[in-house]
């Protein structure tokens, strides 16, 4: 799967980590219709791939995560084509956010506009100091169509939401971590190596229960409390059918370290 038959994206797989980049640093990574449709065929591949347990996304360079979408293609769209590229980004994004796996975001340089909200569908964020957050999308004369009203606001709260929308301004990694934007931010040189960290440990864990553990927390903000505890209870129970929770039991009651196979 390595590269094979991308054009704009790069992937590589090493110890059950798979490390995808966005390869487009001429343009500083920009988003287009071709980048979106090979995310989402990448990240359908790596759902299949049993070699992986956790993923990366990140951006060629140091400049940009993703400095937002490919203006030149948006310019002359007309409203039939801009909602097909909406749903293409849509599709995209909904395999990175519902992948079984878990993905970390490792955001270097700016990530505007659809590059933040292609973080955003990630489950954690990792953000050098360098990286810059924004939905700019008000000063083109349009709104976020890739999902920043959305997931922004299941994220941050609708107050900040409606500030960082409404205003378009661009926020620095350290107010993105003070808002809940991201999870950690570390020192540029050393973002790869934290996300690779932070992937490794993921990896070590059973695969079915981050699977159960994701899919869970996935629902918490579409169905209501009840509804989100029945069906938490539904992903608790199907553990119990699983080699890992054997296995993970056993090794607390031994003092030993688990070893999980997935299954």
């Amino acid at each position: 799967m390595e590269n094979q038959g991308y054009i704009s994206l790069f992937c590589e797989i090493e110890e059950g980590v798979a490390m995808v980049v966005i390869n487009r640093p001429e343009v500083m990574n920009a988003l287009n219709g071709q980048v979106f449709s090979e995310l989402g065929r990448i990240f359908a591949e790596l759902e299949a791939d049993d070699r992986v347990q956790a993923v990366i996304l990140t951006g060629s360079g140091d400049k940009a995560f993703a400095a937002g979408a490919d203006i030149s293609q948006m310019q002359t769209m007309s409203t039939l084509e801009g909602r097909k590229l909406a749903l293409t980004v849509k599709a995209a994004q909904d395999k990175i956010a519902s992948l079984s796996k878990p993905v970390i975001a490792a955001v270097n340089g700016f990530a505007l506009g659809g590059g933040c909200e292609v973080a955003m569908c990630c489950d954690l964020r990792i953000a050098a100091e360098s990286a810059r957050f924004g939905q700019p999308e008000i000063n083109l004369g349009i709104i976020p169509g890739g999902g920043g009203t959305q997931r922004l606001t299941n994220l941050v709260g609708l107050a900040r939401a409606k500030d960082l929308v409404l205003t378009g301004r661009i926020i620095n990694a350290h107010e993105a971590l003070s808002i809940g934007l991201v999870n950690k931010v570390v020192a540029a040189e050393l973002l790869l190596s934290e996300a690779k960290k932070l992937a490794d440990s993921l990896a070590e864990k059973s695969g079915f229960a981050l699977n159960m553990a994701k899919a869970a927390l996935n629902q918490s903000v579409s169905l209501d409390l009840n509804s989100g505890l029945d069906y938490e209870i539904e992903c608790f129970a199907a553990c119990f059918s699983t080699y890992d929770q054997k296995e993970g039991m056993a090794a607390f009651a031994e003092k030993r370290k688990a070893k999980f196979l997935g299954r």
